[in-house]
Parts: structure tokens; C-alpha cells; sequence
């Protein structure tokens, strides 16, 4: 998915949901924009502020317009609690659960890495990044790819204690495991999704 330029993006969101974005410089230029802004505090209206928290959430996770309304979608109808449910689906995706066992820098490199291949689902190649993992599932390094420069440093440089608690990693074997559902921590999110499901109940 082309995104255009991050940082403008970033800037214009007001918040820094892509990785090249959360740095020191990014921080000081949004002080310096929300300084300089002639907008009052208030302005915004509430379609616009729900239009921002969704788009953060589109770029967050790197998916296209069609497919976030389709989890809204799903979460609204399988689920007692949408945003959790939402939440937990997005966080299930294929792409993001390697980003999150530490094998990519970066969602839209962790993506790639699943589209060309390199990535086993409980032993069989599996190179769609929107797959749905599930709790007892086994992630691991297709073995022609193991020598790869993309995973050669990344048993000296794993560490276990920056994973989430629903996840497992042998960093040895490149074995990850899905071990309890996605947990949902508002304070840890760049966007709220009760204001995305605003959006979409218009």
C-alpha cells in the first residue's frame, strides 16, 4: 500500500504512527506546529476528529480503507465489545504478530517479509499478511531463509523481555508462538477507536 510521504503525514495526523516519525525531531517540529497554529483549541469538528483517529489507525497498521471497514464491520457483528474486538483482530494480522515477535524493525517490512515467503505458519508457507494467527500457533523462519541477512544477527540481538506478554519467542530456534489473545491497552495506542466507530456509524 503507497502511503506518500510519512512525515507529512505524521504532522499533518498530529501524532507519530510510523516508526521513522518517532524520534526526537518529529516530537520538536509538532511542538513548533501546534505553536504556530492559528487554530483555536475546539475548532476541530467532530467528523474531522474521527476522520484523524481513523486514518492514525489506517497507517498504524498499514491496510487499506476496504479492509479496516471490514473489521469494523466484523467487529461489530461477532463481537460483545467491537473495540476489543477490532483491536484484537488487527493485532492478529500475520504482518503485525511478526513485527511484534521482533523479526521486523517495521510493520511494512515485517509485511514484505511474509509476502516473499520467508515466514511458516505451524510449518507451512503462508505469504498473505492479513492471515489471522490464533492462540497455539507457531511462527517460524523458512529454513533457505534462516542464512538470510535479515534474520543472521537476530539471535545476538533479540530480546525477550521488549515482547508483549501474548506472545513467546526462542530466539535460538527463530520459533515464535502465539500463546493467549492480543491484549488491548488504550494508553499504549496512537488513536482511539471508539472515535473510528463514530466514523463509520455516520
Amino acid at each position: 500500500m503507497k502511503i506518500g510521504p510519512k512525515f507529512k503525514i505524521a504532522k499533518r495526523l498530529g501524532a507519530p504512527i510510523f516508526e521513522k516519525t518517532q524520534t526526537q525531531k518529529f516530537a520538536l517540529s509538532a511542538s513548533k506546529q501546534g505553536k504556530t497554529s492559528k487554530r483555536k483549541p475546539g475548532q476541530m469538528s467532530d467528523y474531522k476528529r474521527q476522520l484523524i483517529e481513523k486514518q492514525k489507525m489506517r497507517f498504524t497498521y498499514g491496510i487499506t480503507e476496504k479492509q479496516l471497514r471490514r473489521y469494523v464491520d466484523e467487529a461489530i457483528l461477532k463481537s460483545e465489545q467491537p473495540v476489543l474486538g477490532l483491536m484484537t483482530r488487527l493485532e492478529q494480522r500475520l504482518d503485525n504478530t511478526v513485527y511484534r515477535l521482533g523479526l521486523a524493525k517495521t510493520r511494512r517490512f515485517a509485511r514484505q517479509m511474509v509476502s516473499h515467503g520467508h515466514i511458516l505458519l505451524n510449518g507451512k508457507k503462508l505469504n498473505i499478511p492479513s492471515a489471522k494467527v490464533r492462540v497455539g500457533d507457531i511462527l517460524t523462519i523458512r529454513e533457505g531463509s534462516k542464512q538470510s541477512a535479515l534474520f543472521v544477527a537476530f539471535t545476538e540481538t533479540f530480546e525477550s523481555t521488549s515482547l508483549p506478554t501474548w506472545l513467546s519467542m526462542d530466539g535460538k530456534k527463530l520459533e515464535g508462538t502465539i500463546t493467549a489473545l492480543p491484549i488491548y491497552t488504550p494508553s499504549e495506542t496512537l488513536f482511539d477507536p471508539e472515535q473510528v466507530f463514530e466514523y463509520y456509524s455516520r
